[in-house]
């Protein structure tokens, strides 16, 4: 018997109102009434719509029943606080600052909070701390997964010289410039196609409908800050089973993006409806949640992993390309978010991990962690350490605010650096430069216990936006842009 499935205009047809009560009662109908017929399912939405009382001691339906009566004039409950918060581990405690520290501390005294971590590239961000994980209890944070959602790394590895790379570097540079385009705003002037675009929620959910548009013109555009799109030279030292690729020096391809507007917009969008919600102290305001339980946490889980989608398509669009303008298909890809919130075992429970600026590193989990525009990144498997809640570093890690990296560092020393390295910038600016990131070295020196090296990125050929940043951009050391 087919399963059920339902859509958002059905709903609609019956009475229903647009708001999350539509995406929850699909999610619930699907999931629980998945042998009944769309008749059937319909007909038992419609009775809790016009008497919705009646279901609230309901298991279920009571879930849908809460969102159709009329909401208490007094919405937005002050939660305070716990006097003490969970424990964490940090590592690299010697390079982070001190207001990341705090911010932690604070993520660590929510009543939701169950496990946590620090990790060696931590800098202060919105609420959570960029590197910082939060495990908690059927709860979601939007600024704990943070602005650009999906934000993810992805590696193509070729079977190709690296010497190619300073014989034909013109034919590589443009092979870039022609594959992507760079820049807050940035929009292909001929939109790319791909499955998630073609996805129910952009009809279902009120605020994606009108994000449409905008998602298909940016799909397989990289945005700015430190976004980019290089090619460089992978080595792997020895083979490894879950890699797969076999000892040697390889050209490699690397990108780091996200999900653009679509993902900043959600992020605004649902963080505002959790302060509506939940009003916390000041200090930890920004770090509003949504149940897992409510209609509008149902619903940013969904626009969540729908950005996340789209953030993953991104990439492989830009690398489809790429490869094809090469002649070749690549031997592996190796990828992953790390601004996201996954459903996780810990403790024989079910949490929901927040890595803001972190790499899942679960028991033999790959992923890739950069340095700068000149340092090398690294492909990892993780070791699954419960101190660090399965998570590693995103990155090196800024050491200086982009405004104090524009007013330190010179153009001089930045062409310097690039010679030393043998890289060819093709957009970047100042805010950019290596000297405003930590030793990415230092970075993996300390999370040592967390993920095991199987491989090497050297960038050689590196794109990004290189428009000077907005002023709103450079208040802060956080990687996070507030708008796409």
């Amino acid at each position: 018997m087919a399963k059920l499935k339902m859509t958002g205009k059905e709903l609609r047809g019956i009475g229903y109102p647009e708001s999350p009560v539509i995406s929850m009662a699909m999610g619930l109908m699907e999931k629980h009434y998945k042998h009944s017929s769309l008749d059937e399912a319909l007909k038992i939405l419609s009775n809790i719509k016009e008497a919705p009382a009646d279901y609230l001691e309901h298991p279920v339906l009571g879930k849908i029943a809460a969102q159709l009566l009329p909401k208490p004039a007094a919405e937005g409950a002050e939660v305070s606080l716990n006097s003490s918060g969970i424990t964490f581990s940090v590592f690299g405690s010697e390079g982070i600052e001190a207001g990341a520290l705090h911010q932690m501390y604070t993520a660590a005294k929510l009543p939701v909070a169950v496990a946590g971590a620090l990790m060696p590239d931590a800098h202060s961000g919105y609420g959570l701390p960029i590197g910082g994980v939060l495990a908690t209890d059927n709860a979601v944070i939007p600024y704990g997964v943070g602005v650009d959602i999906g934000c993810r790394m992805c590696l193509s590895v070729f079977d190709l010289p690296e010497k190619d790379l300073e014989a034909k570097t013109g034919f590589f540079a443009r092979t870039i410039q022609e594959n992507t385009v760079f820049g807050s705003g940035g929009q292909l002037a001929r939109a790319a196609d791909h499955e998630v675009l073609h996805s129910n929620l952009f009809n279902e959910i009120g605020l994606l409908k009108g994000l449409h548009g905008k998602a298909w013109k940016q799909l397989g555009t990289s945005g700015s800050g430190n976004h980019f799109v290089e090619f460089g030279a992978v080595t792997v030292d020895e083979f490894d089973p879950v890699l797969g690729v076999p000892a040697g020096t390889y050209l490699g391809l690397l990108s780091h993006s996200g999900s653009r507007a679509l993902g900043a917009n959600i992020a605004n969008h649902y963080t505002k409806l959790a302060k509506q919600k939940r009003r916390l102290p000041a200090e930890a305001s920004n770090l509003a949640w949504l149940g897992l339980d409510e209609a509008e946490g149902m619903e940013y889980w969904l626009a969540m992993n729908l950005a996340g989608d789209y953030a993953a398509a991104c990439h492989h669009v830009i690398h489809e390309k790429v490869a094809r303008a090469l002649g070749r298909r690549p031997l592996r890809r190796v990828e992953n978010h790390h601004n996201f919130a996954w459903k996780e075992p810990w403790e024989g429970r079910e949490v929901i991990v927040h890595r803001k600026g972190a790499t899942p590193a679960g028991a033999g989990v790959l992923g890739i962690i950069p340095g700068s525009m000149t340092a090398p990144g690294f492909i990892v498997k993780g070791k699954g350490e419960p101190a660090s809640v399965h998570s590693a570093s995103h990155g090196a890690g800024r050491r200086m605010s982009r405004t104090a990296a524009l007013q330190s560092i010179s153009h001089a020393a930045l062409q310097e650096q690039l010679r030393a390295q043998g890289v060819t910038l093709l957009g970047g600016g100042l805010d950019e430069a290596p000297m405003a990131y930590k030793d990415i070295h230092a970075v993996m020196a300390a999370q040592e216990a967390l993920v095991e090296v199987l491989g090497t990125f050297q960038p050689r050929i590196v794109q990004m936006d290189g428009t000077p940043p907005k002023p709103w951009m450079k208040k802060g050391k956080g990687e996070e842009v507030p708008g796409a």
